[in-house]
């Protein structure tokens, strides 16, 4: 693949040691010769969008999320789905990002692993092509009942799950490379 790529990774869950994050952490295992992946995990302490602070005095920690999404060569968000929604922190980021362009184009690989997550799934689809992000259904990948397949210590329990993640890692190289 020559040079490593920048992979920008969202955590969307608000829990600290949540399947989300462990995902993110394997999928960082599974890619640390192909990818420099720097993980935020911070959602919560972002500031509730205001949309009058969107262009002009905008806060610090969003023009820094806003310039990381900006510098990285594609963005993977792995979220949970709440009450059939992607999480409200990950919304309020996103709703940040809209005044500006720095989602449009991007490739972007798309992981739902919740409970049911079909719902908050087909929504975070609906608003990264709203953000013009690029992904195929080969770099979204839902996970349903997450909690069974994935043990305290993060290892991937499943063997679909694990078959299916290298799946999906691999169709986002593909993708971050003929972008």
């Amino acid at each position: 693949m020559g040079k490593k790529k920048n992979i920008f990774a969202i955590v969307g869950s608000a829990s600290r040691n949540s399947s989300n994050q462990k995902l993110v952490e394997n999928f960082v295992k599974m890619t640390i010769d192909d990818f420099n992946v720097t993980v935020y995990s911070d959602l919560k302490l972002l500031p509730h969008f205001d949309p009058e602070l969107s262009i002009e005095n905008t806060p610090r920690e969003v023009l820094d999320f806003r310039e990381n999404v900006n510098q990285a060569d594609a963005i993977l968000i792995c979220t949970p789905e709440y009450v059939f929604s992607i999480p409200s922190g990950l919304k309020n980021v996103i709703e940040w990002c809209i005044a500006v362009t720095v989602f449009s184009d991007k490739p972007i690989g798309i992981i739902t692993a919740s409970a049911n997550g079909e719902k908050g799934h087909e929504e975070l689809q609906l608003i990264m092509r709203t953000l013009m992000t690029k992904f195929t259904e080969d770099t979204t990948l839902l996970i349903q009942g997450i909690k069974g397949k994935i043990n305290e210590q993060g290892e991937i329990t499943n063997p679909d799950t694990s078959a299916q993640l290298t799946k999906f890692i691999e169709a986002f190289k593909i993708q971050i490379v003929t972008h």
